[in-house]
């Protein structure tokens, strides 16, 4: 989300697992398709059988993926800005971009701010001691009616085309040999292939995963690859697109449902500190348009947000208090995984609940993570399995060496239900609603995780209503509609998620559209006059008055392209791919005849797929297809919308094996993102190259489900027992064969494994340095049936991304040794 939705509007996979068939050019970096997600590998294996599509896989590692592929090659773990900004380059320098769609579809060009600046390695506005930027030079220019200033020439030295082609000229295939590893005929195969996808006729899609995402400059890879994907035209059509891949069944609904610590549900975020005004919060948020005809659809934010307080508080959320705006929480700080640890580890937080989440074994830095477990009071663990966590107070030898008489903390075991246990939604990558039912009750005492929180905040509430407490209202006011107070169904939450109608829903002629009590038909009929109610504006349309959407099985596909539109309910609004105006021409014809997903029929747009983009709007208006942006447009330059800069850079990981960025060598300001999450006492256990001369880096296997398979004995008997995996090289260097048990050491830590040695794994010719990676599968704890073992984020550093905080497990610095 963090890398796609300031660059498209939207930050969710761009098209869907089938459509993936569709594709000429597939490249695979950050991620292992096929051994992370072996299902949805089927359609590159289709896209290769059918379509004669080639596969590019790019990797530390010569992996599953790798291959079945058509091209590997090699890279450093954490560099692949430098690979991708590379292939711009090449695509800029070789004229190899898609013209009509990049004039027309991005913001190239727009004219910046004269004070926007970039020098050796930091952006303009600069806060050393803050670790922050003072975003304000980081714009566009705007006439005297707030409209962004344009060169459609393309040749204003203040465009964006121009100093997007200054920015990367330093992106040499030489500097991605000389940092990447990448050898450069290698390179150059890489970017001849991709490149073939700039004309109208060819399409490339982009799968990617955590192998991206888990770096403290990891959002900003992923705005690389965005970007590369606009300059071929790869943005909204069939074939093409920025696929990120979920690692579990719903952890696209996860955050479409608002758990991350500063968002609210559909993507709505919470106000800060500073945002005690209602008015001024909702005209941040709803975005005029920056030019003529533009939706910028954002501006409906206020519609969304009543919708939704109307969900949570009812007939309590009133005009009076800014329709529940006073109950919200306002941020003084961003409540991330690693601010909640810190807090924890710094005593500050007393009690803590730990639902459908094992984060001894999914957070960094095990040995600070039991210390600040250690200071609680109590602990709360929801989940169906014993896991490590809600087991750190108990001492397992060598790899939970702990001593349970120091730990007060007293830890309460809710045992929940399995998904196949309960009726529900799951939402995959491609953002499809699929509704499952209960295939068996839970057994023993297991509950729902819904009757489980239904009963505590019952619990809670009846609380406040005896013996009152601070600030009560939000508690006691909830609207709680449900027919079993203690346990709401998935029916009744499911509906409420689509929303409904309060009173009559009338359009601007005064014509009734939908009637008190209906279901919605979508989110175009919320209003924000209190009259409707949903708890989730992106699902409107998932449950309507003509039944459960997401229960649909019909998989017709009549154009042949994998658009099954009544198989269950994408969201939003059914679409399958987004911004598939992207996917005409000017004239509203499609770029490509035989992957139309819309055209323009000379009164409404149709097709294939449901229009993102308003339906009557004809192409002669010069609406952008990219509505979410008040620009109309996708960006290249990301304005004020990134912690880094509106240009992704290249900085080390924070454990380098080198200690400086070889792009801007004379600069330590520059060596690592300077806007990355760092505490104080994680900076101070940062490991150096002199102590740790390896890259860890950590991955999964397709015969493990992250940590809860290690508790089936099938997946046990598959893979046993804990190893870590050595190139053959290093291994020779370090006398180590195959089976020996190896210490693989980090600043922070130790775990002991099996070493496979194998020559997947190579040498990397860095700058003048040989480097070498460990590859450390994350999968064994001291739980389960598989043989005991250690967790291996006891070696990784506490390092976040700077925009999503998500920790830096794929690039760290460690030792090995032969036990």
């Amino acid at each position: 989300m963090a890398g796609l939705a300031p660059t498209f509007g939207r930050g969710a996979m761009t098209n869907h697992w089938v459509d993936i068939k569709n594709a000429d050019i597939i490249l695979i970096m950050g991620g292992n398709a096929a051994e992370a997600h072996p299902c949805g590998f089927k359609w590159v294996t289709e896209a290769k059988a059918h379509n004669k599509a080639k596969l590019i896989v790019v990797d530390p590692r010569f992996n599953r993926s790798a291959s079945v592929a058509d091209l590997y090659a090699p890279i450093r773990t954490g560099t692949d800005i430098v690979f991708l900004g590379g292939v711009i380059k090449y695509l800029l320098d070789n004229n190899k971009i898609q013209h009509e769609y990049v004039r027309n579809y991005t913001d190239m060009s727009f004219i910046v701010h004269e004070d926007f600046d970039f020098e050796n390695g930091i952006f303009s506005g600069y806060d050393e001691e803050k670790r922050s930027y003072d975003k304000s030079s980081w714009d566009y220019q705007l006439d005297e009616q707030g409209e962004v200033k344009t060169d459609p020439s393309l040749q204003h030295p203040r465009c964006v085309f121009q100093l997007l082609k200054h920015h990367y000229q330093r992106y040499t295939p030489d500097m991605v040999e000389r940092v990447c590893g990448t050898p450069v005929a290698k390179f150059h195969q890489v970017c001849e292939l991709l490149a073939s996808t700039h004309t109208p006729d060819r399409a490339g899609t982009i799968l990617y995963a955590l192998g991206w995402t888990q770096h403290s400059i990891g959002s900003q890879i992923i705005r690389t690859g965005a970007m590369m994907q606009l300059l071929l035209g790869n943005i909204g059509i069939a074939g093409g697109g920025m696929n990120a891949l979920r690692g579990h069944s719903n952890i696209q609904g996860l955050t479409d449902l608002g758990l991350m610590s500063n968002l609210l549900p559909g993507y709505l975020t919470l106000p800060n500190e500073a945002e005690q005004d209602f008015d001024a919060y909702i005209d941040k948020r709803a975005q005029k348009p920056l030019r003529k005809n533009q939706l910028s659809y954002w501006q409906n934010y206020k519609k969304f947000y009543i919708s939704l307080s109307k969900a949570w508080w009812g007939d309590n959320a009133t005009a009076e208090n800014n329709f529940g705006y006073d109950y919200l929480p306002k941020l003084d700080k961003v409540y991330d995984m690693l601010q909640t640890y810190e807090l924890m580890h710094k005593g500050k937080l007393n009690g803590y609940i730990c639902q459908g989440f094992n984060p001894l074994a999914a957070a960094p830095n095990k040995a600070k993570m039991t210390e600040a477990f250690s200071r609680l009071k109590f602990m709360v663990v929801m989940d169906p399995l014993v896991t490590e966590t809600s087991e750190f107070w108990r001492n397992a030898g060598e790899s939970n060496d702990v001593n349970p008489a120091d730990i007060q903390t007293e830890v309460f075991r809710l045992p929940t239900s399995c998904f196949a246990e309960e009726d529900g939604a799951l939402v995959n990558s491609g953002r499809w609603l699929q509704w499952h039912w209960k295939a068996a009750e839970p057994p023993g005492e297991a509950k729902t995780d819904i009757e489980i929180m239904a009963t505590l905040y019952q619990h809670i509430r009846r609380l406040y209503q005896q013996e009152g407490g601070a600030f009560a209202d939000p508690i006691t006011k909830l609207y709680w509609p449900y027919a079993r107070p203690e346990h709401p169904t998935a029916e009744e939450l499911a509906k409420e998620l689509n929303g409904r109608a309060l009173r009559d829903v009338r359009d601007g002629s005064g014509k009734v559209v939908r009637k008190a009590g209906e279901q919605l038909s979508g989110f175009g009929e919320m209003r924000d006059d209190g009259s409707t109610l949903g708890g989730c504006w992106l699902y409107a349309g998932s449950w309507t008055e003509a039944g459960n959407m997401m229960a649909r099985r019909d998989s017709s596909d009549p154009t042949g392209i994998g658009q099954t539109l009544n198989w269950a309910w994408a969201w939003p609004a059914n679409r399958r791919v987004m911004y598939n105006r992207a996917s005409c021409d000017s004239q509203g014809q499609p770029f490509d005849p035989s992957r139309s997903l819309i055209h323009w029929d000379g009164d409404k747009w149709a097709g294939a797929d449901v229009p993102d983009y308003k339906a009557d709007a004809s192409p002669e208006e010069g609406m952008g297809p990219f509505i979410m942006n008040p620009e109309g447009v996708a960006r290249f330059f990301a304005r004020d919308r990134m912690a880094e800069g509106p240009f992704p850079t290249h900085y080390e990981p924070f454990e380098s094996p080198l200690g400086y960025n070889p792009l801007f060598k004379d600069n330590d300001k520059a060596t690592s993102n300077p806007a990355a999450r760092l505490f104080d006492d994680d900076r101070a256990g940062l490991g150096t190259v002199d102590q740790f001369p390896y890259v860890g880096t950590t991955y999964r296997l397709t015969e493990h489900f992250h940590y809860w398979s290690k508790n089936v004995l099938l997946n046990s008997v598959i893979q046993p027992q804990q190893f870590v995996e050595i190139g053959a090289e290093l291994a020779d260097e370090l006398r180590i064969r195959e089976g020996d048990t190896v210490k693989v050491s980090s600043n922070r830590g130790y775990i002991k494994a099996k070493a496979v040695v194998t020559k997947r794994i190579r040498g990397l010719d860095i700058d003048g340095k040989r480097v070498h990676h460990i590859g450390i599968p994350i999968h064994w704890g001291f739980v389960g049936v598989t043989q005991p073992g250690f967790l291996a984020n006891t070696l990784t550093p506490s390092v976040g991304d700077g925009n999503s905080q998500t920790p830096e497990f794929k690039s760290f610095l460690v030792n090995v040794e032969k036990v």
